[in-house]
């Protein structure tokens, strides 16, 4: 939501005002690149303000670290606002795959290239399209959108499974002409009018420290997260293992629903789980602390149609199988998932998270119940997404 409420903002007429944004360095390399291309940005402790500016094209590449969202939507808004640039990234990001946004993106008459990073694109003038998804994709479909906000015509986005939904919810709130009808989303040409969210608490970060109540044993109250109904798969899937999971809910941000959650009390066992379909958009990023969860459930959990996964950060399907094997766990790989049987007692061991931020955040809640000492070597990654996560878990653990 952070990435979504600094790009409308740089392109509302009013600007925007965004408190409270997640200061993650994928976030921030999303701030930079606005500043790097002439945006009007002050910082300060409560949060950011950009004001409305004119783009120009970049003197040097647009680094993107290693966060796809930062490329994916900065390919659509920079087509459409007619600049030159090229957008790169680290060792990680060059190996996630382009081509699933530069297909649609050409389509409407973008000057694209580059199927992986670095990617390059060149002022062009844009139609809209009708543009049939063969993936359920938030960034796939926000890329097409951003770029249709320039675009002579509607353009519209058919999805095969609803993805996440926050762009649309952020260009309704901002007065943006948008429709919804179904699967498909559809916008027509105009820029937003300004942006004023308090960004709420990130239900895939909060899903590491619901997972921790419930292995840890509660009880757990988890302030202001953001439950946007396409994202919270995670709670659907952990109370159907037995997890009470409750809502208080709260608020309306820039057309984003938030609430309170807790835990509490807990059962004495937890049952498997199946995560299939239409699901699996809807926690493809919770996945790697769900399968630390399934270790501790009676019975078989199974994730399937999951195949995205090895194409995130790091193929996360073999990196999820290669660390709980090491720690006694017992897992099945497919090439779209994963079996995991339990419960099973977990025992320490040295995790490479790989440059993964999930994966390391996700191996540190098993090292939390494993005997003996579980080592992550480059948790540093975690700072991607999730600054200061180290601090609060040992806030969570009472250390």
């Amino acid at each position: 939501m952070t990435h979504r409420a600094y790009l409308l903002s740089a392109i509302a007429q009013n600007g925007g005002v965004v408190r409270s944004p997640l200061r993650g360095q994928d976030c921030e390399n999303t701030l930079q690149i606005l500043k790097d291309v002439g945006a009007s940005i002050d910082v300060a402790s409560w949060g950011v303000r950009i004001r409305p500016s004119e783009f120009q094209s970049p003197a040097k590449p647009l680094w993107c670290g290693n966060s796809g969202t930062t490329m994916r939507l900065l390919c659509g808004l920079l087509a459409g606002v007619g600049i030159d640039a090229e957008l790169a990234g680290d060792e990680s990001l060059t190996r996630r795959p382009m081509r699933r946004i530069i297909e649609p993106l050409r389509a409407m008459g973008a000057d694209i290239e580059g199927e992986t990073p670095p990617v390059r694109i060149r002022p062009s003038k844009l139609q809209g399209i009708d543009y049939l998804s063969p993936i359920a994709s938030a960034q796939v479909k926000s890329a097409v959108l951003l770029a249709g906000l320039f675009a002579e015509g509607s353009t519209s986005v058919t999805e095969p499974m609803l993805s996440r939904d926050h762009t649309e919810r952020m260009l309704i709130s901002a007065g943006c002409n948008v429709h919804q009808t179904g699967l498909t989303v559809k916008v027509e040409p105009g820029r937003p009018d300004s942006i004023e969210m308090n960004v709420p608490g990130d239900l895939s970060s909060a899903a590491f420290f619901l997972v921790a109540g419930a292995l840890l044993g509660g009880p757990l109250t988890i302030k202001e997260v953001g439950v946007n109904p396409t994202r919270t798969g995670i709670l659907d899937c952990l109370r159907s293992a037995g997890v009470p999971v409750g809502e208080i809910p709260r608020k309306l941000e820039q057309g984003e629903p938030v609430a309170d959650l807790y835990i509490d009390p807990l059962p004495d066992s937890f049952r498997a789980f199946a995560i299939s379909g239409s699901l699996v958009p809807r926690l493809i990023d919770e996945i790697p602390i769900l399968a630390v969860f399934a270790t501790q459930c009676e019975g078989t959990s199974i994730v399937r149609d999951a195949k995205e996964l090895r194409v995130k950060e790091s193929d996360r399907i073999d990196q999820i199988a290669l660390g709980l094997r090491a720690m006694g766990a017992n897992v099945e790989t497919f090439e779209d998932g994963m079996t995991i049987t339990g419960p099973t007692p977990l025992r320490g061991a040295n995790i490479r998270a790989n440059g993964d931020h999930r994966i390391a955040m996700a191996f540190a809640i098993a090292g939390l119940i494993a005997e003996g000492e579980t080592v992550i070597e480059g948790a540093d990654a975690i700072d991607t997404s999730f600054p200061g996560f180290m601090e609060e878990l040992m806030r969570l653990c009472h250390v």
